[in-house]
């Protein structure tokens, strides 16, 4: 089995003061991760949090690693998919850090994708008003996106992630073999996400990206690696300006606002994946922004048939079974919050890496425009 002291291990520093703290990218730091743990909080006890399925593939691995490191740990799982983001399942975790003793000076371990990263970050947060937490992202989208950043929290009825907390890790361990145990649908969904890094501010990325996806979806270790280490860096440096996204931060949800909608419309479930409603997101918000004249045909064109090519989903029309009309995809896009005083802000695009934040976005426009890819 690989380790970083063998193989090639990058390291990607979010810089925060006094919670700064790193993001390793290589394969095999799931075997380390008891020692790395232990480096960081000497004497502590574990709790990992993790989907079901992902426990069953990674778990027994994991709790290895921390007995050789002699680290005390609990487990507990909830069924895998976006619908463990809830209420219920967030107090039956957190009862469960209680119940096992679960300390402040103790590490909640999120072992998983952006569910069991949300989920177990959150409840770390508000289990005796705060544990220190680490991320161990099993998904490219975690690994590129969710698990950095300290955006924690669950879905409701009205909207994603509505209710939640900033609370940062003290960790992350990005471990890219175990990329090779994700279906290939949910590593095309986390896709998205890696391309978002190029459309938003580097567009030489984004060429990049064009011409290595394919090698990064044959499963290029060296290829995947450069994909989540760039992504991380490009994320780090936001959050590190921007922790609460009071400003720069909102642009790393291009896209979102679209996509959130869709898939509350949805159900949260395998209907349509995060990825893949964040990829019809962007296709949308760079068509919205050539419709008022800011950004060239030929850019959104461009990024439009990129993701058509690496088997994204682009248009409404993409989404298995019925939608809510224009007005009711509207309507759910107003639960966003970004939000304020009830006026509409996006996320759009002067160009291929070149996002901005559009405030006071005219409503009855936005209807029209949603009415319209809707039909």
């Amino acid at each position: 089995m690989p380790t970083p002291e063998t193989e090639d291990l990058r390291t990607v520093r979010v810089e925060l003061g006094s919670r700064s703290y790193d993001i390793l990218i290589g394969d095999g730091l799931i075997d380390t991760a008891g020692k790395r743990i232990a480096a960081i909080a000497p004497g502590a006890r574990t709790a990992i949090v993790a989907d079901e399925t992902v426990y069953a593939l990674h778990g027994r691995r994991l709790a290895a690693s921390l007995d050789a490191a002699g680290i005390g740990h609990v487990s507990i799982t909830v069924p895998p998919g976006e619908s463990s983001k809830c209420f219920a399942e967030l107090e039956r975790v957190t009862l469960a850090l209680i119940d096992a003793h679960i300390e402040r000076g103790d590490i909640v371990i999120a072992l998983g994708g952006g569910v069991a990263g949300d989920l177990a970050g959150f409840a770390a947060a508000i289990t005796r008003r705060g544990v220190r937490f680490v991320q161990i992202p099993t998904s490219l989208l975690a690994q590129v996106d969710s698990s950095i950043g300290g955006k924690t929290g669950i879905d409701t009825h009205h909207g994603k992630n509505l209710v939640g907390a900033f609370h940062q890790p003290s960790l992350v361990l990005a471990d890219t073999g175990l990329l090779d145990t994700l279906p290939e649908r949910q590593f095309r969904a986390g896709y998205a996400e890696v391309a978002k890094y190029g459309l938003l501010g580097d567009r030489n990325f984004f060429g990049w990206l064009e011409k290595n996806a394919a090698a990064m979806f044959a499963g290029d270790a060296t290829a995947r690696a450069k994909a989540i280490e760039t992504s991380c860096l490009a994320k780090a440096r936001i959050v590190a300006e921007d922790e609460l996204e009071n400003g720069v931060r909102a642009l790393l949800n291009l896209g979102h606002t679209f996509g959130h909608a869709f898939e509350a419309a949805t159900g949260y479930g395998d209907r349509l994946l995060h990825g893949e409603a964040i990829s019809i997101g962007m296709a949308l918000a760079f068509e919205y922004s050539v419709m008022h004249g800011d950004c060239a045909s030929e850019d959104a064109d461009r990024a439009i048939a990129h993701f058509a090519n690496v088997g994204l989903p682009v248009s409404l029309s993409q989404i298995p079974g019925e939608l809510p009309d224009g007005d009711g995809l509207l309507d759910l896009m107003t639960q966003d919050k970004k939000m304020q005083r009830g006026t509409m802000t996006l996320i759009l695009a002067h160009a291929i890496g070149d996002a901005y934040v559009a405030r006071n976005v005219d409503m009855p426009t936005l209807a029209a425009f949603l009415k319209r890819k809707r039909n």
